[in-house]
């Protein structure tokens, strides 16, 4: 349900604001995403691609072993949400796992690991799929988070 298009815009207007601050709250343990659906949401602080400056999103993450992975579906609009442009501008990223920043670089998964990562995508919440319908035909590209 949370995939539908009314819903999904709702969504977005509302609960990364929400997430951010009880993430930050809760030293990473807890927002409403993660409570209403058990997907894992952690903070990523990009920098941003025109300004230069910090930005912090709660976005939900893919891991594979000390790898990370995040889906730039934006629930499904037509652009590319900014924290994307911001990767791609400036690919270092700090994440917040258990209270503590990381930092990673990211990158595009390449033609060869995007299927892999958009199964797995798709396993943990099949609303991408919706969401893929919906942004056709704008890709939905898989970043691909690398510990420094």
């Amino acid at each position: 349900m949370a995939a539908s298009p009314r819903i999904s815009r709702a969504l977005a207007a509302i609960i990364h604001p929400i997430d951010r601050h009880l993430l930050r709250l809760s030293g990473d343990r807890l927002c409403l995403t993660t409570i209403a659906t058990g997907l894992p949401v952690r903070l990523v602080t990009t920098t941003g691609a025109r300004t230069g400056r910090p930005r912090t999103h709660p976005l939900t993450t893919l891991q594979d072993g000390d790898r990370l992975a995040v889906i730039a579906s934006n629930f499904g609009g037509s652009r590319f949400p900014a924290w994307y442009h911001n990767l791609r501008a400036r690919p270092l990223a700090r994440v917040h796992l258990a209270g503590r920043q990381r930092l990673f670089r990211a990158r595009p998964a390449s033609a060869e690991e995007h299927p892999r990562w958009w199964a797995m995508a798709i396993e943990l919440y099949p609303g991408y799929a919706d969401y893929q319908r919906r942004a056709a035909p704008r890709p939905i590209p898989v970043m691909i988070l690398e510990p420094t």
